[in-house]
């Protein structure tokens, strides 16, 4: 049975860092991808990056220069780093793998996992 597992998030002051981590097994030999959405509270919720088992990275424009998606294969790991927090990226953060591999259905956080930036 596969464990995904998700670490990261927290509170932290605006313009401080903060890194979300998340280890899917069998994400690396399935080709995997991973997307990264959020939802503020009474907000619906909104995509914030991607990147595909390739290595393609893509963000959404509030976020766009301030955070990094990356991913370690050998270690089935993808990392969403983000820097220059600002009060408006407070949200419950979740990430999914996807890919043309029906396998690939995980979250990482189950819920997701909240993210406070406070001014």
């Amino acid at each position: 049975q596969v464990q995904p597992m998700g670490t990261g998030g927290g509170s932290v002051q605006a313009g401080g860092s903060l890194r979300l981590s998340c280890q899917v097994p069998g994400y690396t030999s399935h080709k995997c991808g991973m997307d990264c959405y959020r939802q503020a509270a009474g907000k619906q919720s909104e995509w914030v990056s991607s990147i595909t088992s390739d290595g393609k990275v893509t963000y959404a424009e509030p976020v766009k220069d301030r955070f990094t998606i990356s991913q370690d294969k050998a270690k089935n790991m993808v990392y969403l780093q983000m820097n220059s927090l600002i009060v408006e990226d407070t949200a419950m953060y979740s990430c999914r793998t996807t890919g043309k591999d029906s396998w690939c259905t995980f979250s990482c956080w189950g819920q997701g996992t909240q993210v406070t930036v406070s001014s």
